[in-house]
């Protein structure tokens, strides 16, 4: 398959759109699909772990050695088995919250290890596989999601920016800091996440507009899991997100989110094009949320078992472990020393979680005004009381 580049085209709308008017009478029409208009996928791996020839950009994989293969899958491994462990010292109450990356393990690691040292990534809040990538410590991620600092790191120690909660903001950060790096004549590159949500967001269409005018060496990488909390992507845009970035003059390509080796072949490619002065890219990287939104979500009141199990069957590490086996690039003794490597990763982030302080429950009244305010100190008053009230009668 071969990339669709909305840079120079002109805008199509399939006869399947939703509304048409006729005089003053509304209709809704269904028709067929015109297959010119069908969105192009660049796949270099297919689920069942086939190896796709792409003309385009099999180039900006093609030295990669079994070594960085295994790498590849070892940071997926290891990234799913630290997300669930996060999402089990939720429930068990070590954490407020927690948003899980289960299924877009290939989008993030691909996109991850595309970039280099001295790019500068700015993630959402779901970004744990990037941060991975960026050498930001998994324990580092968890101290916000328990209420005990901001952000566990420092952002200028990895090139990667804390996590931005505020929907799409980060694409303007983004943008700005690419207009800074080529104002300071770098060749570095920035790249922004977010998802098909935020896609819907004032900020990310003012980043969109900036960096077009600007030329400003970025990457703006989407990722597609198909639901904005409960919208589906339908739901979002007439249109493929990727095609979006025509409208503002710059090239935009979807790509098999699910394929490590596809998303690491493209966002090269973007990368490249940035540091190269030739401007913006918008990346789709379609793929699917195979868990809840968020530890506070029940995907099962909007979606079916059914589409899960449909994507389930694109497992991005099920397919690379395919395509590892069949090329004879991975034995049974690497899987079971990645195994053990995972349960070791898994119970180091369940002790550094366990032995952080529990967060301050006042402090959320602390700095509400600069000289105090009555409601604020009744508030306070009663949650005090309530914290009290789940005390035992010895008073601990």
């Amino acid at each position: 398959m071969t990339v669709e580049s909305t840079a120079a085209r002109t805008p199509r709308r399939s006869a399947g759109s939703k509304a048409g008017t006729t005089g003053t009478k509304r209709t809704r029409t269904t028709a067929k699909k015109d297959a010119g208009t069908e969105p192009q996928l660049v796949q270099l791996l297919t689920p069942e772990g086939k190896r796709v020839k792409n003309a385009e950009y099999d180039k900006y994989v093609a030295g990669i050695t079994p070594e960085e293969l295994r790498g590849l899958y070892r940071d997926m491994v290891l990234t799913r088995r630290f997300d669930a462990e996060a999402t089990s010292l939720q429930r068990q109450g070590e954490l407020g919250l927690w948003a899980s990356l289960l299924g877009q393990e290939a989008a993030q690691i691909g996109s991850g290890r595309a970039t280099r040292e001295d790019d500068y990534v700015f993630p959402t809040y779901r970004e744990h596989g990037v941060a991975w990538c960026r050498g930001v410590d998994p324990a580092n991620l968890l101290g916000m999601f328990r209420g005990v600092n901001n952000g566990g790191w420092d952002p200028n120690s990895n090139n990667f920016q804390l996590y931005t909660i505020v929907i799409g903001s980060q694409t303007l950060h983004a943008t700005g800091y690419a207009m800074g790096v080529a104002k300071d004549g770098a060749d570095s590159a920035v790249i922004a996440y977010f998802g098909d949500g935020a896609s819907s967001q004032g900020d990310v269409a003012e980043s969109f507009t900036f960096s077009a005018v600007y030329n400003a060496p970025v990457v703006f990488f989407c990722q597609n899991n198909q639901w904005a909390i409960s919208e589906p992507t339908e739901k979002q845009s007439r249109v493929p997100i990727y095609q979006r970035a025509q409208g503002f003059g710059f090239p935009g390509v979807r790509v098999d989110g699910n394929d490590v080796l596809g998303v690491l072949a493209v966002t090269r490619w973007a990368l490249e094009r940035a540091r190269g002065g030739e401007g913006p890219t918008l990346v789709e990287a379609f793929t699917y949320r195979m868990g809840a939104h968020t530890t506070s979500d029940d995907p099962t009141r909007y979606r079916g078992d059914e589409e899960r199990q449909a994507w389930e069957a694109k497992d991005p590490i099920l397919r690379l472990r395919r395509y590892l086996e069949a090329s004879h690039h991975a034995d049974e003794g690497f899987f079971a020393e990645l195994e053990a490597e995972s349960e070791a990763l898994g119970k180091r982030v369940r002790e550094a979680v366990r032995a952080m302080p529990d967060p301050d429950h006042f402090a959320i009244f602390e700095n509400a005004y600069a000289d105090g305010h009555a409601l604020v100190d009744e508030e306070r008053a009663q949650f005090a009381a309530y914290q009290a009230s789940f005390a035992d009668e010895g008073g601990n």
